[in-house]
């Protein structure tokens, strides 16, 4: 009887043992795993630092091209306001001087006792210019075109319109 339970007890230890074995390959298996588990994520950690690294670098100088192109885009805004006011100016004296064109179709020249004093652009210039040499400020009257004018001598100033820039 004690043959038989040696046995039995042998073959159980046995049975025991290659469990335990298997336990322990299983085991070494799983550790393997786990030790290459954590070797890639400790290198996805050094990647991810690397990462973020990268990023905040890229974040940087995002943030600086950013103040770097507001900067640019007040002056360019400053800038097209000068030039709209610019065009807006530049029409103005082009509508100027086309009108001033148009109406130059004539001269008032301003004379003093038939001499030739100045010429103007228009008779209210040619007035003043007369009253600013001491010239009453009443009295002006207006040549009707065709009569006959009075003699240079007896008017003191006198203002007449001729032509100006015209082709025979």
């Amino acid at each position: 009887m004690i043959t038989l339970i040696r046995t039995r007890i042998l073959d159980d230890l046995r049975t025991d043992l290659s469990n335990r074995e298997a336990d322990a390959r299983a085991a070494r298996s799983k550790a393997e795993q786990y030790e290459l588990e954590r070797d890639l994520a400790a290198a996805a950690s050094i990647r991810a630092g690397a990462t973020v690294e990268e990023l905040r670098a890229a974040l940087t100088r995002a943030t600086q091209d950013a103040a770097r192109l507001e900067g640019e885009l007040e002056t360019l805004r400053a800038q097209s306001l000068l030039d709209t006011e610019d065009r807006q100016a530049l029409r103005t004296l082009l509508r100027v001087t086309r009108k001033h064109n148009q109406q130059a179709d004539r001269v008032f020249v301003l004379f003093h006792h038939g001499r030739l004093h100045s010429v103007h652009h228009t008779v209210e210039a040619a007035e003043i210019a007369a009253e600013a040499e001491g010239a009453p400020r009443s009295g002006w009257t207006t040549h009707t075109p065709g009569a006959a004018l009075p003699p240079a001598c007896e008017v003191t100033w006198r203002v007449q319109p001729l032509p100006f820039g015209t082709t025979p």
